[in-house]
């Protein structure tokens, strides 16, 4: 228990930081205009560098690591203030402005839309919701979807991104790194899986159950009690649905959608099979061009971070310095680089905010592989 006399003490230490970090703030924001910017952010992380070696901590590793904590965050601090102190005119905060005043005011209810899969899919009916006149192109892969958006063969591509029982659609983000888009709108569907068979098979004839793999993991209790029926994936609910139908076995089964045992002429066996009836699945909208819809209070974003220690705190603190919420971070292995990462991650923010604004054209500028992604809405 800290004392009376001890915790004054602390106090009058903590308001001597206070003055203290206010200083060092503000000096911070001086520039030496003999120098390029490069060449002074390259004097402050020899000079940062150097100060931490510099640690006088003794025998004490938990001081050491401590110390070093403190002030590598206030250096991160001191040059995310310095930086909305000294703005510079910037190519992304352009874009941004452009695309506020250039996309329409109203989202779209028609346009060419593509999807992964088959009639029936989650991805239509996600679709559906997001564009309720859309004419829906589909496609075997996601990559299929990536690349009809990007080359124009259609305006608007709809992803599941994540689901909220089995994670990650990890195939969707490992293609987010080879194409280019943006994301302009995001939907969250609940999703009720349900075990189908052709009419007159029943649940004691099935020998085999078909899904894609989210579905799979998604019913991962129901297939674990039943480890007599072998569990195959294959590439989309839907698909999984039509094979049953145009199969000639009767001991084969689908997890799929309600929507696709009416549209197949399938027979729901079992509706108990999810491991949750709080399942989800978050779809977002990509465009090729950069949409800012009004209403946008979601941003998303990739960054390259290399194996360094302290990267990521980094990355992070600046955020935390400007009060901004990270609702996801989602990272991936780069391939042909050792232990280096590609970090995706979901921002709580409004495109209105200046705070905002001023911190993607600081990461935009200070990280050689930085993309924003876009602003948007999800509901």
């Amino acid at each position: 228990m800290v004392t009376e006399d001890t915790r004054k003490k602390l106090e009058e230490l903590d308001r001597q930081i206070e003055e203290l970090t206010k200083l060092r703030l503000s000096l911070a924001t001086e520039s030496d205009d003999s120098k390029t910017l490069s060449e002074q952010l390259v004097a402050e992380r020899k000079y940062e560098r150097k100060f931490l070696n510099s640690l006088d901590y003794g025998d004490d590793v938990t001081l050491r690591s401590c110390q070093r904590t403190v002030f590598r965050t206030l250096f991160d601090l001191s040059r995310t203030y310095s930086s909305t102190k000294t703005k510079t005119v910037s190519y992304l905060a352009t874009r941004i402005s452009d695309a506020l005043v250039n996309t329409p005011k109203i989202f779209p209810d028609s346009a060419l839309v593509a999807c992964q899969g088959v009639e029936g899919a989650y991805s239509q009916i996600a679709c559906d919701k997001l564009f309720p006149n859309a004419d829906i192109m589909y496609f075997r892969t996601f990559e299929g979807v990536f690349q009809a958006v990007e080359n124009g063969l259609c305006k608007y591509g709809v992803l599941p991104i994540e689901n909220s029982s089995h994670g990650s659609v990890n195939q969707v983000y490992d293609l987010m790194k080879s194409h280019k888009f943006h994301i302009v709108r995001a939907k969250k569907l609940q999703i009720s899986h349900r075990l189908m068979v052709k009419p007159g098979t029943k649940f004691e004839d099935i020998k085999e159950i078909i899904s894609h793999e989210q579905a799979i993991g998604q019913c991962s209790k129901f297939l674990k009690d039943n480890q007599n029926i072998k569990a195959t994936i294959v590439a989309n609910t839907a698909i999984a649905a039509q094979t049953v139908a145009n199969s000639t076995r009767n001991d084969i089964a689908a997890i799929s959608s309600p929507d696709c045992a009416n549209l197949y002429n399938l027979d729901i066996v079992r509706d108990d099979i999810q491991n949750s009836d709080h399942n989800y699945t978050r779809f977002i909208v990509i465009c090729k061009d950069l949409e800012i819809y009004p209403g946008a209070d979601k941003a998303s974003i990739m960054v390259a971070l290399g194996h360094t220690p302290g990267a990521l705190s980094n990355l992070l603190s600046r955020f935390s310095a400007t009060g901004l919420n990270l609702t996801k971070i989602e990272s991936r292995p780069i391939v042909g680089r050792d232990f280096e990462f590609m970090f995706y991650l979901d921002i709580d923010a409004s495109v209105y905010s200046e705070s905002f604004i001023d911190l993607m054209c600081q990461l935009d500028s200070d990280s050689p592989a930085f993309t924003f992604l876009g602003s948007y809405k999800e509901n």
